[in-house]
């Protein structure tokens, strides 16, 4: 009998594991979101305010400033697109903000070399209150096939506390995306709060946030103590790097942990990011967010305005260097190996045997960093680059220098 009981259970892990890889699988067999996926999203600088027009415009400038050459290939349409339902319940846009429809602003963003994200939710209405997909999956997703959309941000405000309840919400949507007959990545966005790094992948998600939404601010000024209170107080950049480092182990091609929306650029500006505490930050912490995110292998999802960035804005989001290793084949999130009051240092092995590291300062001021690559796991001389400087800055088995507030040293390591 314990045989049996032992051998179903077994049978169930490899059907589990097979349906798994499934999910995560393309049509033609690829892996979805073989990186992690990059692009624009309209929530933090429209929120709920966005049009067709505006949104054919950020596709314009993503072309022209050289966002989609860098790699930022995706227009996310967030919340507030939506008009309801027809009478055969079909979900449909607004109107009045989109005249044309979705699958006319798909074929726009397509024939930019971009591809189209949409937003709905696993609750009857979404956060901000407009029509939602429960018990509709199969037929939104169908429409949203017949739109030629290639992503979906799947929120969960509305929906129930519960892990289960989640897990079978999302499961849902997924295997609706996967019978739709095209290639749609899915985003699970539940905020970190029912752990979805330990099950998000298994479900079908190709990306899952890891906390609550970002704010336009380095951290909260009152100490945070759960995952939970950055819900009420607002996550910071710093806040967030801190809940979302130890999942490391969750992340590969296909499956990725997602940091939510780079805030570079927006400087405080009202609206989403800015509530809670959102007052913006400067360009050495915007610089910071960037080091972070793609070390850590977040998706990259910009929400500036991208039609009016300064040269700042501009070296930030279209560093190159810092880019590749966020989309680097080999898709190893950072490991952080030291953390203290004063510093945070991550590791990653990259695809060409190199190993990618960054130097956090997370104190207020100015701070003298010494960093022996042996006591990375790092043994030996390697040539050292700034991916920030895009040059290189010597070679030895360490590093010294000093370290502004707040600042990222983002350095390429090769073995000499």
């Amino acid at each position: 009998m314990k045989k049996q009981i032992l051998g179903l259970v077994v049978v169930a892990l490899c059907l589990g594991s097979l349906n798994s890889k499934a999910q995560s699988k393309a049509i033609d067999g690829s892996i979805l979101a073989p990186t992690p996926p990059m692009g624009w999203m309209t929530w933090n600088y429209f929120a709920d305010n966005i049009n067709e027009k505006d949104i054919r415009e950020m596709a314009d400038a993503m072309v022209s400033s050289g966002m989609l050459k860098a790699g930022y290939d995706h227009v996310f349409i967030d919340d507030g697109w939506q008009g309801g339902r027809d009478k055969r319940n079909n979900i449909i846009a607004d109107p009045v903000k989109f005249p044309s429809g979705i699958k006319a602003l798909a074929d726009y963003v397509h024939s930019k070399g971009l591809k189209l994200g949409i937003y709905s939710d696993a609750a009857p209405l979404t956060c901000a209150g407009y029509t939602a997909s429960l018990n509709f999956e199969e037929q939104d997703a169908k429409t949203f096939a017949s739109w030629d959309v290639d992503y979906l941000k799947y929120d969960y405000c509305g929906a129930p506390d519960d892990m289960e309840i989640a897990k079978t919400r999302y499961k849902k949507i997924a295997d609706a995306l996967r019978k739709s007959g095209r290639d749609i990545a899915l985003g699970i966005c539940e905020w970190g709060d029912r752990k979805p790094w330990l099950w998000a992948g298994q479900v079908g998600g190709q990306l899952w946030r890891t906390t609550a939404d970002v704010r336009d601010k380095w951290k909260n000024t009152k100490p945070v103590k759960t995952r939970g209170e950055l819900h009420s107080g607002g996550a910071g950049i710093l806040d967030i790097v801190d809940y979302s480092q130890d999942y490391a182990s969750s992340a590969g091609p296909g499956h990725w942990n997602d940091l939510d929306m780079l805030v570079v650029g927006l400087y405080g500006k009202e609206g989403p990011s800015g509530a809670l505490g959102g007052v913006g930050c400067n360009d050495i912490e915007y610089q910071s967010q960037m080091s972070l995110w793609c070390i850590m292998n977040s998706p990259l999802a910009a929400t500036n305005d991208v039609r009016n960035m300064n040269a700042e804005t501009k070296r930030i989001l279209l560093n190159e260097e810092a880019i590749a290793l966020n989309q680097d084949a080999l898709g190893k999130q950072a490991v952080c190996k030291i953390k203290n009051e004063n510093w945070s240092v991550f590791v990653r092995p990259l695809a060409n045997g190199d190993h990618a590291i960054a130097i956090l300062n997370r104190a207020g001021t100015t701070q003298n960093a010494k960093i022996n690559f042996a006591e990375l796991g790092l043994n030996g001389e390697y040539e050292i680059r700034d991916l920030w400087q895009h040059k290189g800055i010597g070679k030895g088995k360490k590093w010294n220098g000093k370290v502004l507030s707040h600042e990222t040293k983002l350095f390429r390591l090769k073995k000499v």
